[in-house]
């Protein structure tokens, strides 16, 4: 049986540090940063896609799979 050792320290994953950073802007962690749209279940195999700052329904699908997969495009395309 293999044991593998804990880390040294807490690892939190961050996009970049500010002191390795190349154009000295900070970043946050990826912990902080939020998604524009989620999908919820709103009834019996029926999800909504909703823009999480105002909670209106950008758009609607039957299938989990192509509602993740529309949450993406309205991501990209803002």
């Amino acid at each position: 049986m293999i044991a593998f050792p804990p880390l040294p320290y807490p690892f939190a994953p961050c996009i970049a540090e500010a002191a390795n950073s190349f154009d000295g802007v900070d970043r946050l962690p990826i912990s902080l940063i939020q998604p524009r749209y989620r999908v919820v279940l709103a009834g019996k195999c029926f999800f909504h896609i909703e823009e999480t700052s105002t909670g209106r329904v950008r758009g609607f699908r039957t299938d989990h799979n192509e509602a993740c997969h529309l949450a993406r495009r309205l991501e990209q395309s803002a």
